[in-house]
């Protein structure tokens, strides 16, 4: 595998969803707005969210594997998460500003090295903004702080993920947060790119004296399809810069019908060095979303995705998975939305997985399986 092969043609989601069902501009995977912004003020959102789930398999009170949803028999006061906003007019020189400032059992696998607000506590993003227009509705933007990841369908808010519990791609094989430079640019209404400077992957503190870089470049040739193309390239292990971790990512979203939307994502990565065997480490993933919109108030979201940790340095010892090399695992998660009180989304979710390993606890098995369901409700404002 070389890093020739990683140039990956790549969908890049038409939006993301919140709560309600509606459009969202998440700042991540998209450059901003082409309107300019309504108000110069700063505006204040965020959302509260708790939930209960429960494992067939599991290891004492945890759910191996899983981010958000990883305690079992136990109800979880997942988060309490406010945002300060200063949206930029992109038709003029103009500068904003993103906080999100998160407390609750949801932060602490997302702090990054060198920064957390206590036990319980994180700043997934804070960053500064700063706009030139290029023409009619062209612009470029500097970006600076921290950020999410530019890679990944899903993000750190789960409100406005398809499903409650987060796929193996987001969790074990890309990264949640990015702390560096950046620049995105509207070439067209039809062509748009992202670049990062970064410290490295979930790190606001670098872990060696090397920068890593990430990009994206979009291609939108209809409304319903849109197109893009990630890549990552750079130094992670502590104290060394001399192997590189480097990969790239497909992700897209067909809109085929007014109340469906099917998101794809593929990833494949390279760590060098880094096998437990010795040589380079590898690895590659993919899933599958489908969101059906049934009636103004109910929401059914499917996903399918599946992990070849080829060398188990992705997986191996996070989350409660075993030591295991050659981890290939995949799961199917059906999740109902429910929009039925205003402001509340209410999420039923039940999930099947299976590993080639015993990783869900099956004596004397070879491999296992676990069945998991639970109930999350959210209060966004």
């Amino acid at each position: 595998m070389r890093a020739g092969v990683l140039i990956l043609l790549g969908l890049a989601p038409l939006t993301q969803l919140t709560a309600q069902g509606a459009p969202a501009d998440t700042g991540k995977t998209q450059a901003a707005p082409s309107a300019p912004a309504p108000t110069s003020a700063i505006t204040i959102s965020g959302y509260v969210t708790a939930s209960y789930f429960y494992a067939g398999h599991p290891t004492d009170s945890l759910i191996v594997g899983r981010l958000y949803d990883r305690f079992h028999n136990r109800i979880i006061m997942n988060a309490a998460r406010i945002s300060f906003d200063k949206p930029v007019a992109t038709d003029k020189v103009d500068a904003g500003m993103h906080v999100d400032v998160l407390f609750g059992e949801n932060a602490p696998p997302l702090q990054s090295v060198g920064f957390k607000l206590g036990d319980q506590g994180d700043m997934p993003q804070a960053y500064a903004t700063l706009n030139v227009p290029t023409g009619k509705g062209t612009y470029v933007q500097f970006k600076g702080g921290k950020m999410w990841t530019l890679l990944d369908v899903e993000v750190v808010d789960e409100v406005l993920n398809p499903n409650f519990s987060h796929g193996y791609e987001y969790v074990y094989l890309t990264n949640f947060t990015n702390t560096g430079l950046g620049i995105d640019a509207k070439f067209s209404p039809k062509v748009d790119a992202e670049f990062r400077l970064i410290n490295g992957w979930d790190v606001v503190v670098d872990n060696n004296n090397g920068k890593s870089l990430m990009g994206r470049l979009g291609i939108t040739p209809s409304d319903p399809v849109a197109l893009a193309f990630f890549g990552y390239y750079g130094p992670e292990q502590a104290g060394n810069t001399t192997n590189k971790r480097y990969g790239g990512e497909f992700v897209g979203t067909f809109k085929p019908h007014a109340n469906t939307t099917v998101y794809l994502q593929y990833d494949i990565g390279v760590e060098q060095g880094i096998a437990p065997a010795g040589g380079d480490a590898h690895w590659w993933g993919a899933g599958v979303w489908g969101v059906f919109d049934l009636n103004g108030k109910l929401q059914l979201a499917l996903r399918g995705d599946y992990m070849d940790d080829q060398d188990g340095v992705r997986s191996s010892g996070v989350l409660g998975f075993p030591i295991a090399p050659d981890r290939k695992i995949g799961s199917a998660t059906m999740t109902f939305n429910i929009k039925a009180w205003p402001h509340a989304l209410v999420r039923p979710e039940i999930r099947y997985e299976h590993s080639n390993h015993d990783d869900f606890g099956d004596p004397g098995s070879t491999s296992s399986s676990q069945l998991t369901g639970g109930l999350a409700l959210s209060y966004q404002f």
